[in-house]
């Protein structure tokens, strides 16, 4: 069960910068000048859809206190090197960004740190 803790944490996570990600573009570009650009942060905040990504960044943080009790930190905090791969795949399959070999590499390395973390 306390695997779930983790796994929430990811999930929440990932789902918040999907979503982060794919409405900015709607709201246009960050002003240069100060007080446009808090407007325009703040109208990005009231967007219900980017609220609903720090809903889930604040249910990230509740999953993982609850997973802090049960696993060590060095043995937790590896697998959120998992947010990695998966924000990569939905980009790719939700917002048709490019996928190259560089990427395929770093994600494969990261899979492999997180399996020799894991281990010990």
């Amino acid at each position: 069960m306390a695997h779930l803790y983790i796994f929430g944490t990811i999930l929440f996570t990932v789902y918040g910068q999907m979503i982060i990600k794919w409405r900015v573009p709607f709201h246009g570009n960050l002003p240069a000048e100060t007080i446009p650009k808090l407007i325009f942060l703040l109208k990005l905040f009231f967007d219900p859809f980017i609220m609903s990504g720090f809903i889930a960044a604040f249910l990230a943080s509740l999953c993982w206190m609850a997973a802090m009790t049960a696993f060590e930190l060095s043995y937790a905090y590896p697998f959120m090197g998992l947010t990695f791969v998966l924000v990569f795949l939905a980009s790719v399959f939700l917002l048709g960004e490019q996928v190259t070999n560089y990427k395929i590499l770093g994600l494969a390395l990261i899979v492999l740190g997180i399996f020799v973390t894991s281990r010990g």
